[in-house]
């Protein structure tokens, strides 16, 4: 599958040739990621870091931008990581991987002794996030591995460094920097030999150009991550997205249809239908999850006469490629029967926090007559707090009188919530950024 790339230099997005010549620059990062997040993965990467444009305190012109973009999607980040501090401090922030360049290989004096890898470093930064959050860049030029922001190389051959590097990485990040930003193709030699040196996840960049070389790329077994391509719009990601998905296997199974299994931003699954490359394209023009109709042999999109529609956010390939997971916003009820759900048979919608938060910020957008929570003020909820605080602890002895007093708690915690925009994510967020440090 494609990976986008998003690579900040000065506090704006742009995309280099060679590593060096300034091809684009932009500054819509939040919208980018918004977009490429539908489709997959997405790397954003630091280039000041990476080539040591960093202040006093560590920071580079970046480094607000970057941590904005962090839990904006399934986003991996790389660009002069060279402490595990800094590579806990970016894993606490939200993102899911981190791509260690320089600080993986060993310096000079350790290659003259023999060395391949920085073990120290890497020993001790497997045992602080773990083997699973960790990608190792082994860009090369001239088949040698390159370092400090590609200004220099090691006496590293390509092929030896990504069998040593395996053993520290949940993946390889391999960029031909010669054919990056040219859009003449990438060696495709130099993937399918890196993919017969190591079993871990392989990702090509630098140079890919097409949907053609993005399927071939994927048929050895690889996924690609995109830049110069998508900015200028040689590659659509939704062709890319399409292409990847194993055509092929399905054909044999179930009549070219990719099983599409649609699951709610909560974690609710909706329901299961079956799509065919028009149905993709349709679902990503429309972003309302369309599929098609077995049984009317054309294409339906959901909720097209009921109105109830899923509003798609993301979709995901499986490892197989061979069905897609649809995160989805449900407007109304999924099953055609008005259940909730196509795997349940009430109407009634799953209680969750979410729920709540959600008919709250209902009843202050269309205050009802007689509702009372419309009627609460800000100084009015924080004294409810309190006092619902002091219930619960002061006064709750059993169960079910714990239980009523956190239920009110909740409520008027929500209520707060809302009025000061603060949203259920924001507080998962923390939580799990202070589990992470």
């Amino acid at each position: 599958m494609v990976i986008s790339s998003i690579d900040l230099k000065d506090g704006k997005v742009v995309q280099l040739k060679n590593g060096k010549e300034k091809l684009l620059e932009r500054s819509d990062a939040d919208s980018l990621i918004k977009d490429f997040d539908l489709y997959g993965e997405v790397a954003v990467i630091d280039l000041d870091a990476a080539l040591g444009n960093i202040n006093e305190k560590g920071e580079t012109p970046n480094t607000t931008l970057l941590k904005s973009l962090l839990r904006k999607g399934n986003v991996r980040t790389g660009g002069g990581i060279r402490t595990v501090k800094r590579a806990k401090e970016l894993i606490s922030l939200g993102a899911e991987k981190v791509i260690i360049g320089s600080a993986a290989w060993a310096n000079v004096e350790e290659q003259k002794k023999g060395a391949v890898l920085n073990i120290a470093f890497l020993d001790e930064l497997t045992a602080a996030i773990g083997k699973e959050r960790i990608i190792i860049s082994v860009d090369s030029i001239n088949g040698k591995i390159a370092v400090k922001g590609w200004t220099e190389t090691v006496e590293i051959s390509l092929i030896e460094g990504a069998k040593a590097a395996e053993k520290y990485a949940d993946e390889l990040l391999f960029t031909c920097v010669e054919k990056e930003g040219c859009m003449q193709g990438t060696s495709m030699e130099q993937a399918e030999a890196l993919r017969k040196a190591v079993k871990c996840r392989v990702v090509v960049a630098g140079g890919v150009s097409s949907v053609e070389e993005i399927t071939k790329i994927e048929h050895l077994g690889c996924d690609v991550q995109l830049g110069v391509a998508l900015y200028t719009g040689k590659v659509a990601l939704k062709d890319a997205f399409i292409s990847c998905l194993n055509w092929q296997k399905v054909k044999e199974n179930t009549n070219s249809l990719i099983p599409v299994i649609a699951q709610s931003v909560s974690g609710e699954v909706l329901m299961m239908g079956f799509s065919n490359k028009e149905a993709f394209e349709k679902t990503f023009d429309s972003k309302k999850l369309t599929f098609w109709s077995r049984s009317r042999n054309t294409l339906w999109t959901k909720g097209e006469t009921s109105g109830n529609y899923l509003e798609v956010v993301r979709l995901r390939a499986d490892c197989d490629r061979d069905t897609v997971l649809a995160t989805v916003i449900p407007h109304g009820p999924t099953c055609h029967t008005g259940a909730w759900t196509c795997f349940q048979t009430t109407a009634d919608r799953p209680y969750s926090m979410q729920m709540l938060y959600e008919i709250i910020s209902e009843r202050f957008a269309n205050p009802r007559s007689g509702s009372y929570t419309a009627t609460l003020t800000p100084e009015r909820v924080r004294e409810k707090i309190m006092e619902e605080a002091e219930e619960l602890t002061d006064e709750a002895e059993t169960k079910e009188e714990i239980v009523w007093e956190f239920a009110d708690l909740f409520y008027f915690l929500s209520v707060l919530m809302y009025q000061e925009k603060v949203t259920w994510k924001d507080i998962l967020d923390e939580l799990d950024k202070r589990h992470k440090k």
